[in-house]
């Protein structure tokens, strides 16, 4: 939780327009060179303010697009975004969500972010020195607000860079409908004050929280009164919300809604972004809806802050190829030269998809996701032993066998957590869950894209929530981590209906919303699946009832979770020969 905390979320005049004092901006600039309005409010439709600082260059005649960041995250630093802009030969904008740096209303995450950041391109597209083109960037959050500008479309958006971009809904505050806790923290540290609670989001008050939560085992939504605050009113009206429904849907494009952006499009994570299950939903559903799109892909073994900006020479103890130390920020801004200025398309743009393969030191590209592969590698979940563990096996069983798991959720002394684990070794991943061996690879295989699969279990409950993680394990003894799935059981065949399973009848979950990964896999190596069920202090608790899950507490864990995994269950692995 902490590691994921951390490194993760129309037509109208400006009233007041003015110089400001640069008292509300930070930075070690000489700003003589530059007109810097920065106590800006554009109001909105419905009556909220909108605040937003701009940098020009002096003795400019010319008419110039606009980049534009909208975001939550309000920093006194956010002048030194907009004074790039202007070096680059762009105006440059930063915009904030309704209630942050000097707007009075009240700060609300992603639900307003859409119409108001079309506000602002619609008040920069009628400034005496605007040419009518703006394009936006950002991740995380700020990633979010540029799909959520893509909903409404205006004319002036020309194009935008979207990096590890948020979800809402559908990986933040939950992914595959599980709720993780470190949003509850983040609310606070957006909205307590007009700027960022640093203060706040750094106290250790934060780990305390979840261990004295799932020691108590109380119902999710008491996580503010456990930490002796008031209601939470943005994080409940999330949990009010445990389906993909309308209320998240209309944040975002949806649907129909992706055939209409015709603008271009590059989109930028990695294979250990936290944000790439968000950025890959919007690649998916634009290219789904419309296929002609220009819209590019830029993925490599980046973590969520890499994916948007520089990516670091070693992640988790993993030394990156040379070809993959690219700076991402730069590669943006020779986007927008590409775009609004007629400049070369970036060169490592080779075709819709590029990808860095883990280990060959090269970049491939393919004219879409479905085309980085040429092949698949399935395996079963063999009841079959291997030593401690069991086997993977990649020929179907000719008789029906399972594995038996029991949970007991009432035990709180084994926490199972592993996501992204720093230091993987048999040991940390025995204790952890059901692990599966492959026999060694007969020859090198490329794993390119996403795996995916489907389980066919039993329970002795209505519902579940469960993960598997994939890994590699090396000749050499060493496990590296690929993929990630987490999941709730009910909705394993629509994020928006909860279908609850049917105690003591087989049923069949497929899962294919895991984690993108492209790695050179050795000759000799092993394919590790580590199957678990949930049961963590960094999420909510399934109990299994078919209740509400925020309303589930420890006295509903009584007896334990009978789990019976089939042998014809599998996993899926595109790869490229």
């Amino acid at each position: 939780m902490n590691l994921l905390r951390k490194t993760f979320s129309l037509a109208m005049l400006c009233l007041g327009l003015s110089l400001g004092s640069h008292a509300q901006t930070s930075t070690t600039k000489d700003l003589s060179a530059y007109l810097v309005q920065d106590s800006l409010l554009i109001p909105t439709q419905d009556g909220a303010q909108i605040s937003a600082l701009v940098v020009r260059k002096k003795n400019m005649s010319e008419k110039q697009a606009a980049i534009l960041s909208f975001t939550i995250y309000a920093r006194l630093s956010d002048i030194n975004k907009a004074i790039e802009a202007a070096d680059k030969g762009y105006v440059g904008v930063v915009a904030y969500s309704r209630g942050k740096k000097n707007s009075p209303d009240e700060a609300v995450p992603y639900e307003y972010d859409g119409q108001d950041a079309t506000t602002v391109i619609d008040w920069i597209s009628k400034q005496p020195w605007s040419n009518q083109k703006v394009a936006m960037y950002g991740g995380s959050y700020n990633g979010f607000t540029q799909w959520a500008a893509t909903k409404h479309l205006h004319p002036a958006l020309k194009t935008i860079v979207t990096s590890a971009s948020a979800s809402p809904g559908l990986d933040v505050p939950m992914t595959n409908n599980v709720v993780m806790n470190f949003v509850f923290s983040w609310t606070y540290y957006t909205t307590n004050n007009k700027l960022l609670d640093n203060a706040d989001y750094n106290n250790k008050q934060w780990n305390d929280l979840d261990d004295r939560w799932y020691a108590a085992g109380t119902p999710y939504p008491t996580l503010d009164s456990l930490l002796g605050r008031p209601k939470n009113k943005i994080f409940r009206r999330w949990l009010a919300h445990p389906s993909y429904d309308s209320y998240w849907q209309s944040m975002i494009p949806y649907q129909d809604d992706f055939a209409k952006i015709d603008i271009p499009i590059l989109s930028t994570t990695g294979y250990f972004d936290g944000g790439q299950i968000g950025e890959m939903y919007y690649y998916r559903e634009h290219l789904k809806y419309n296929p002609k799109a220009e819209h590019y892909l830029l993925v490599g073994p980046y973590g969520h802050f890499g994916a948007q900006g520089y990516p670091d020479s070693v992640y988790n103890g993993y030394k990156i190829d040379q070809v993959a130390k690219i700076p991402i920020h730069d590669l943006i801004y020779q986007w927008f030269d590409y775009i609004l200025k007629g400049g070369a398309k970036p060169a490592v743009l080779k075709d819709k998809v590029n990808y860095q393969l883990m280990g060959t030191n090269q970049w491939l590209s393919a004219p879409s996701l479905k085309q980085m592969s040429n092949d698949s590698l399935v395996l079963y979940l063999s009841s079959e032993r291997d030593q401690d563990a069991f086997k993977l096996s990649n020929k179907k069983p000719l008789k029906e066998g399972f594995l038996k798991q029991e949970i007991d959720f009432k035990d709180r002394s084994n926490k199972h957590s592993y996501f992204w684990l720093r230091s993987v070794t048999y040991d940390t991943l025995y204790h952890n869950g059901l692990m599966f061996y492959s026999n060694p690879l007969p020859e090198a295989v490329n794993l390119t894209s996403n795996f995916t699969g489907q389980m066919k279990v039993m329970i002795n409950k209505k519902d579940m929530d469960y993960s598997v993680v994939l890994f590699e394990l090396t000749p050499e003894g060493k496990y590296f981590y690929l993929s990630y799935f987490m999941g709730r059981a009910s909705y394993a065949t629509d994020h928006s209906q909860r279908k609850l399973l049917v105690p003591g009848q087989k049923e069949t979950l497929p899962f294919s919303n895991t984690y993108l990964s492209a790695k050179k896999l050795s000759k000799g190596s092993r394919i590790v699946a580590l199957v678990n069920i949930n049961k963590s202090a960094s999420e909510q608790i399934n109990y299994g009832t078919g209740q509400d899950v925020n309303l589930e507490s420890i006295k509903d864990a009584k007896e334990p979770l009978q789990v019976k995994w089939y042998n014809d269950s599998y996993i899926k692995l595109p790869i490229l020969r």
